[in-house]
């Protein structure tokens, strides 16, 4: 199925472009800097925690709040000093903020009267909607009648109802539990392939962020500190922060004697001397990211460092463990890995851990 959002689509202009959109409030500086765009029919993710600016970024696009300085364009026009009502975009709320004494299908219509959409264009509209996101037999309930995962759906609907040049989802998972959240990060993948829309999502859930995004920006402080595709943001982490953010990844000092040749770094761990990826321009400040993942209790095939490590928990997690290691090589390390490597391992033993130097990188 596919559901018409926007009939005039400029390929060649960006969707979204912030140009070094800064925002105060008093000495604190909640936005810093911050320039990024999205494609037409891209799906780009805010990722941060709690005060890194992500949420304060998507209320300027939206409208809800002013910049001090630089520029916001959607779809090539200034909206800087446009009102919400008039930037042309739909909007999704963490907790819904749905109408309850309205029906779904007049939920999903209310945007389509204040705009004097046709009865009959109207009414064909909504249906196209409830469609859309698999509530068709349940247009004439209430939001009380509907469990949180539709009720959801129904403000996706809502938002998308008018055919807006944007979309933005400001963490709306963020209120249903776990199992609810995996149903509709399918249900939002699906929308999004089949709409076509160009979206932007505030989120402070890793898993998210890499499950729905084409690509990700990274918020700390204030700044963006990372934007690119989450395979690459995952692999290639540009800073310690998005390392730690995006892969838990152990974050340690660098060995004595570690030698930067441009995006090669060069030091030792353990016996052997290695060459690995670098982001980071000198040493000063600058920590050894070894991705969880990247450490096996078992020798793996193809190249790995080998070091002595003592085991000091480990934790169940299902299909994987979660194992502390105590090393002289590297300090202390927690590894993830498959059950099985935890069979016969006991808290205290000292073993071998075996680390893949191809998955570890020098950031700043």
């Amino acid at each position: 199925m596919t559901v018409t959002i926007s009939q005039t689509r400029a390929t060649a202009v960006p969707r979204l472009e912030l140009d070094r959109i800064t925002k105060r409030y008093g000495q604190v500086i909640a936005v810093d800097d911050v320039s990024l765009s999205l494609a037409d029919g891209e799906f780009l993710t805010f990722l941060g925690q709690s005060g890194s600016g992500k949420t304060t970024v998507l209320k300027i696009v939206a409208g809800f709040e002013s910049c001090d300085d630089g520029a916001v364009r959607i779809a090539g026009s200034d909206v800087a000093r446009k009102p919400p009502r008039e930037r042309d975009i739909g909007m999704v709320f963490q907790n819904y903020a749905l109408f309850p004494h309205m029906s779904v299908a007049d939920n999903i219509a209310y945007g389509l009267r204040r705009r004097k959409w046709p009865a009959q264009r109207r009414r064909a509209r909504v249906q196209e909607m409830l469609e859309l996101v698999h509530l068709a037999e349940l247009g004439g309930r209430t939001p009380r009648e509907l469990s949180g995962g539709q009720q959801q759906r129904v403000a996706v609907a809502r938002a998308l109802a008018c055919e807006p040049q944007l979309l933005l989802m400001d963490e709306p998972l963020g209120a249903l539990d776990r199992a609810l959240r995996l149903d509709l990060e399918q249900e939002i993948r699906r929308i999004h392939r089949s709409t076509g829309c160009s979206v932007v999502y505030v989120t402070h859930d890793r898993d998210e962020a890499l499950a729905l995004s084409d690509r990700i920006a990274v918020f700390h402080a204030g700044r963006l500190v990372g934007l690119d595709a989450p395979a690459r943001l995952y692999e290639r982490p540009p800073t310690s922060y998005v390392a730690r953010l995006l892969t838990d990844a152990n974050l340690t000092a660098l060995p004595d004697g570690t030698a930067l040749h441009g995006e090669v770094a060069e030091l030792s761990i353990g016996e052997r001397r290695v060459r690995i990826r670098s982001t980071a321009t000198q040493t000063t400040g600058a920590r050894l990211a070894v991705p969880r993942t990247a450490i096996s209790l078992q020798p793996p095939p193809g190249d790995h460092v080998t070091v002595e490590a003592r085991v000091n928990d480990i934790v169940f997690l299902g299909e994987h463990a979660r194992v502390d290691l105590g090393t002289t090589a590297l300090g202390a390390l927690i590894a993830h890995v498959p059950i099985h490597q935890t069979d016969d391992r006991t808290v205290g033993e000292t073993l071998h851990v075996h680390i893949d130097p191809a998955r570890c990188q020098v950031v700043i």
